[in-house]
């Protein structure tokens, strides 16, 4: 009997291809480029996400606290239910 051929990548050995032209190489930087594009917007939308979660109330609280007619209430007047 045959054996199987393995479906499993090859581990690559120390120093990379032997013979790789400048067009492979250019090749695999850009998909690097694009990885790494990918994980930073990835990154900036979650961050994004976090500080619009937390920061909403804060905001409408100093901008109330601005932007109020006069008297200016205070900060205890403005976080009060009543």
């Amino acid at each position: 009997m045959a054996s199987r051929p393995s479906l499993k990548p090859k581990p690559k050995g120390k120093g990379g291809k032997r013979g790789s032209s400048a067009a492979e190489d250019e090749q695999s930087t850009a998909a690097v480029a694009v990885r790494l594009a990918k994980e930073w917007s990835t990154w900036t939308m979650k961050t994004a996400k976090v500080v619009a979660h937390w920061g909403f109330i804060p905001l409408i609280i100093v901008v109330g606290m601005t932007k109020g007619d006069e008297p200016k209430p205070s900060l205890l007047q403005l976080l009060s239910p009543v």
